[in-house]
């Protein structure tokens, strides 16, 4: 029994931090950094962003401004912000894949260096248990059962969605291997071909010299 349990906490907690991000990094005048996040089709996406203020109690300054891109791989975007100093996003994924974040500080003489905080989240992290709770009207216990039920779905489509990632990677594979053997082999006839043609011509030239 404590056996299981166990098992439910690290499955609980392996979950929570794969679908959770939070960082914070610096990023200089005229520079930008990029994000990606690997979301399965249908989960929710959250996203939260700030300028850290290099001054307490201090307003902030004009400088600190970013330009704020979030798209997926096949290249819709979902968020777009322009000079602004903090932000949010929220999305459901309608296809699977990569989806990147991207912050461009704006240019600025002197360069200036700013500090960024952060979050994004997705899957069962992303979803907003308060509202879920006033809306159903739960106690706390029903609240945590509704979580853990929420959790073991998102693990089971989690393993599915991962497994159709490792079959899609399996047969580019395949086909990569392919098209490189095709390629080998056309390398080698090409090789072969040139080789032949400089012997023909050689022969041609000796013979014509009287040589052989």
């Amino acid at each position: 029994m404590v056996y299981r349990s166990c098992m439910v906490v690290f499955i609980i907690l392996g979950t929570y931090i794969t679908v959770s991000e939070s960082l914070r990094f610096d990023l200089e005048s005229g520079h930008s950094k990029c994000i990606s996040e690997d979301i399965r089709v249908n989960s929710m996406t959250l996203g939260k962003y700030s300028i850290i203020n290099p001054i307490d109690n201090h307003p902030l300054p004009d400088s600190h401004k970013l330009i704020v891109r979030v798209s997926s791989e096949h290249g819709r975007t979902y968020h777009s912000a322009d000079n602004v100093d903090s932000g949010q996003f929220s999305f459901q994924a309608v296809e699977a894949g990569d989806y990147v974040a991207c912050f461009l500080a704006v240019d600025h003489k002197p360069a200036t260096a700013l500090t960024v905080d952060f979050e994004w989240k997705s899957g069962i992290a992303a979803k907003d248990w308060t509202n879920v709770a006033k809306k159903g009207s739960i106690d706390a216990m029903e609240l945590e059962v509704k979580k853990l039920l929420e959790t073991v779905t998102s693990v089971h489509e989690e393993m599915f969605y991962l497994r159709e990632r490792e079959q899609e990677m399996q047969k580019l594979n395949t086909a990569i291997n392919s098209s490189m053997s095709w390629l080998s082999l056309l390398s080698l006839l090409i090789c072969f071909s040139v080789s032949g043609l400089h012997l023909w011509h050689l022969k041609s030239f000796f013979e014509k010299k009287k040589i052989i």
